[in-house]
């Protein structure tokens, strides 16, 4: 059960836009995250929740989505995500944040998988611009940010045919493939 809800948890890129996310739904999610573990026990997450249109503009115009996409400079209006988790760390309680937010990250995409939603993470964030657009104090550094929504593409998993390239890529018909390694690939005794 729970490997096929990992297999089915994929990034996603475009979405159904006009689907909405509630306010109560992303605190469910966070509160996957906040029962995650984390180094030292520290629980220095904080996070802020959008589910509006005008605040998920904002965070929007400060991402870079799809990198190996060199043409593509994210969903069109219509497919974009109808909620955002931006993950801070709370640096009067910790300033090394581990790997915490991956954990939280991941818990909070496989909740959201599970009710049907998918997500992307984003790392490749203008974060000080981002974080002065919100008003978000110094006291929190932007972590990452993950946008939710309902997927409105298809992404399927692959065998990895050319080690070398592991890049995903778009077929003619709007198709997302998603190259993994064989897991025999990956033990190495």
């Amino acid at each position: 059960m729970l490997k096929e809800l990992v297999r089915k948890n994929r990034t996603v890129r475009r979405f159904e836009q006009e689907v909405e996310i509630e306010r109560g739904t992303l605190e469910e999610w966070v509160d996957l995250a906040r029962l995650s573990s984390c180094g030292s026990n520290l629980q220095s997450l904080k996070y802020f929740l959008s589910n509006d249109r005008e605040t998920n503009k904002v965070i929007f115009d400060h991402l870079r989505w799809a990198g190996y996409y060199k043409d593509w400079h994210g969903p069109e209006e219509g497919e974009r995500p109808s909620a955002y988790i931006v993950m801070l760390g709370d640096n009067e309680i910790a300033t090394n944040h581990f790997w915490d937010h991956g954990i939280a990250s991941q818990s909070i995409l496989l909740g959201a998988c599970e009710q049907g939603f998918g997500g992307c993470m984003f790392a490749s964030v203008d974060k000080k611009g981002l974080a002065t657009k919100l008003q978000i104090s110094d006291q929190y550094e932007i972590l990452m940010v993950i946008a939710l929504g309902k997927p409105k593409e298809i992404v399927v998993l692959e065998e990895v045919t050319d080690p070398k390239d592991i890049k995903y890529w778009r077929d003619t018909d709007g198709v997302h493939h998603v190259p993994k390694r064989k897991l025999e690939d990956l033990l190495i005794n």
